[in-house]
């Protein structure tokens, strides 16, 4: 039986997993893990798993992390989970270059999953803009928008970056160096066919939206991804963490989960 904890038990994702756990009967909810800040740390969940805020005190040998937390709070318990050999899911969002650096060098002791999102369709999505991309090279003009909740801290969302980055890794080309985020004003030079445009909405209580934009001479082509409801998250988390049973250390992502690589 698959065993479970999950690192931010009390936020929208750490709740929906949690949900779709206690449906199943192949898998055990043995941990719950919150902020010590957060007004409701020491309650149940529906499996009468105490929420605590030390993973130390929950961590198991055969069990498995689920990490939907902020990006300091998943560099702990990455320490934590690299000490006692504890496979990792880490769907928190917003790492600097640096942050991820360290979840690279932890890859090396541990299995790792990392995902800005764990969709099947978005996940989808990153290999037909691949594909796409390589197709349409520098004939069409590429953007991207992403719309999300209020409440949503980071922006551009971890899965716009990701598309981002899968564009400029087929131009063999940095991020960095073609990325333009929103735009304002007026540009002596028109726009340059090498451009990334990403775009962030921010409203409401959308889920997430994002579509890819391929914009050529008199056509263009539009995908985009709608998601309904947390639950394609949480059911793509628990995928990749049944994905992690008995794999060898390394740094995976959900394009392995799905057969895609």
């Amino acid at each position: 039986m698959l065993r479970v904890i999950i690192c931010g038990a009390l936020g929208r994702m750490g709740k929906e997993i949690i949900y779709k756990i206690s449906q199943r009967e192949d898998i055990e909810l043995v941990g719950a893990i919150e902020s010590p800040q957060h007004p409701s740390l020491g309650k149940e969940t529906e499996k009468g798993i105490k929420v605590g805020s030390h993973l130390e005190n929950v961590v198991e040998r055969d069990s498995i992390i689920i990490e939907f937390t902020t990006p300091p709070a998943t560099l702990e318990h990455l320490r934590i989970a690299e000490k006692k050999g504890i496979p990792m899911v880490i769907g928190t969002t917003g790492f600097k270059e640096k942050e991820y650096q360290r979840i690279k060098r932890a890859s090396n002791a541990i299995p790792i999953i990392i995902s800005p999102n764990m969709s099947i369709g978005i996940n989808l999505l990153y290999s037909i803009v691949k594909q796409i991309t390589k197709i349409l090279g520098e004939n069409f003009d590429k953007e991207i928008i992403e719309t999300h909740h209020r409440n949503k801290k980071d922006a551009p969302s971890g899965t716009a970056q990701k598309i981002a980055q899968i564009i400029a890794e087929v131009g063999d080309r940095s991020l960095s160096e073609v990325g333009v985020y929103g735009r304002k004003g007026t540009k002596n030079e028109v726009r340059s066919k090498k451009e990334i445009g990403i775009h962030s909405i921010r409203g409401g209580s959308v889920v997430g939206e994002h579509t890819v934009l391929f914009a050529g001479e008199e056509e263009r082509l539009e995908i985009t991804h709608r998601a309904e409801s947390r639950g394609s998250f949480a059911r793509g988390a628990i995928l990749a963490a049944k994905f992690l049973v008995g794999k060898e250390k390394g740094l995976y992502d959900f394009q392995d989960v799905l057969g895609l690589r």
